[in-house]
């Protein structure tokens, strides 16, 4: 099935009213206005670094915006799943991975992890679901997505946990980078290539740069995938209304961040 997307184009978003700012991963960011959901109808209230990232006019979803709109089979399920088919019942956190890297993926794919952990020790499970997409489908088929899952102590019993897999490159381009504007490229291996990354220029979320990071290194295990991707690092967390509450950047967040933002959105709404 190929999947089905909209561009995305950061102008033409629809916002929740009065939304004027990017989610980050700072002191302060999961406070609730006094009535307990924010006047705009978002739970979080904006980031503190909002009036300087207003402008950037970044690739990717910001605090306020609709997700896009993207559908893509997830071949766990053996059905497609539309990015916006949760709207109205469940919150939503999403990522863009491929399970062959070794640096920045398992970081992302790990955060979405200990918010499910969290949401089944606390009884939000049925509230959130969880969507990471491949940008690698030549070597994520299905068998390699359950087994990355199993490795990193994904909870597949749980219901909530949706591996997406677009059926080519040019698909996976089209959902990632053109419709959520999450940067990748693809690059041979090379004898003295590092575990440095590559910068964007641009407004970054929590340090002022997006950044590429390149994720060079493969292990044995991966056989003859001699290849590795240079990135653009993403995790949305959207409310059961469609808007993006936190668009993380920059890695994994530290700490419980991304758990107490998740908490916050659910019993805040």
């Amino acid at each position: 099935m190929t999947p089905t997307s909209t561009p995305v184009d950061r102008r033409t978003f629809l916002r929740a009213a009065g939304a004027t700012a990017i989610g980050a991963s700072l002191a302060g960011c999961s406070q609730l206005t006094s009535s307990g959901k924010a006047e705009d109808g978002l739970v979080l209230a904006p980031p503190e670094n909002h009036d300087r990232i207003e402008n950037a006019d970044l690739p990717h979803p910001i605090y306020g915006d609709a997700i896009p709109e993207a559908t893509v089979p997830a071949p766990l399920h053996d059905r497609a799943v539309t990015t916006t088919e949760f709207t109205g019942e469940r919150h939503l956190m999403l990522t863009f991975i491929y399970t062959s890297c070794t640096t920045v993926c398992p970081g992302l794919t790990a955060a979405l992890r200990r918010v499910q952990d969290d949401a089944h020790e606390e009884g939000y499970e049925d509230e959130i679901a969880f969507l990471p997409i491949t940008f690698d489908p030549e070597y994520d088929t299905a068998e390699v997505l359950e087994s990355y899952g199993e490795d990193h102590g994904v909870d597949f019993d749980a219901g909530n946990w949706y591996f997406l897999r677009p059926e080519s490159p040019e698909d996976a381009k089209a959902v990632v980078e053109d419709t959520f504007g999450v940067a990748f490229e693809r690059g041979e291996m090379e004898d003295d290539e590092t575990e440095d990354g590559d910068e964007m220029d641009g407004d970054d979320e929590m340090d002022g740069d997006d950044e590429m990071d390149g994720d060079d290194e493969m292990s044995d295990d991966h056989g003859d995938h001699a290849r590795h991707f240079v990135h653009a690092s993403l995790i949305l967390l959207v409310n059961k209304d469609g808007f993006v509450e936190r668009a993380y950047t920059g890695g994994s967040p530290g700490g419980n961040e991304i758990v107490e933002s998740a908490r916050a959105v659910v019993e805040g709404w």
